[in-house]
């Protein structure tokens, strides 16, 4: 062969195979981790899900945890990104209305792609790597909210915006499971407008600068 024109590198190739089948097994592992969690799923489930044998599954993962671990880090990188979109200077110029628009969006987006998030995250035995960085992502959520509060009520104590931005998260986290849970299309288009309709309610009196966290009696 000419040195014009030299062949491709085998183990490129073979890097490139082990790749798309790294993938056909995350995307067997999430689905059956949906169906059954996390704690009651087995490699040879997944094995079967992804139309391979177990020997084929453990070349490329030792264990269930292995797959959960590599699986999770992925979402979460994902969950970073969908994070990075939404936060930015420049979307706290814009009214409060739009503001939940690009805030909320990209995270119902990630979670209805990604239904096995909400089943790997928050099952009772996921491995400890991943729950200790799904946990320093909703710190860096929590203090993002925070700030988009301080933006509008700037006089607001850092107990104030820490209270707010806990309810606000606990209202989009309930919201969210709704939204999941309504069928795709018309229906669960109409359960975000309301997810955001409640949010707006909540949060508008921070924009027309009313705001009052004194307990009432």
């Amino acid at each position: 062969m000419s040195e014009d024109t030299p062949e491709e590198p085998k183990p490129r190739r073979r890097q490139a195979r082990g790749e798309r089948r790294i993938a056909q097994l995350l995307s067997a592992a999430a689905s059956v981790f949906c169906t059954n969690g996390y704690t009651a799923t087995s490699t040879n489930a997944i094995a079967r899900e992804a139309h391979v044998s177990p020997g084929t599954l453990y070349q490329y993962f030792p264990n269930k945890e292995a797959i959960a671990v590599e699986l999770g880090g992925r979402l979460l990188d994902e969950m970073r990104a969908a994070h990075g979109q939404a936060f930015t200077p420049e979307n706290l110029t814009l009214p409060l209305p739009e503001l939940l628009d690009v805030v909320v969006d990209p995270m119902i987006e990630f979670n209805c792609e990604n239904p096995v998030f909400l089943a790997l995250m928050h099952g009772s035995e996921v491995p400890g790597r991943i729950a200790e960085e799904h946990d320093a992502l909703h710190a860096s959520l929590l203090t993002s909210v925070q700030g988009v509060i301080a933006h509008y009520a700037p006089a607001l104590t850092a107990e104030e915006r820490s209270r707010i931005a806990d309810m606000t998260f606990a209202i989009f986290k309930g919201g969210l499971g709704l939204v999941l849970a309504a069928p795709a299309g018309a229906e669960r288009d109409a359960t975000v407008a309301e997810l955001k309709r409640v949010l707006l309610r909540y949060l508008s009196p921070l924009a027309e600068g009313s705001v009052t966290t004194t307990p009432t009696r």
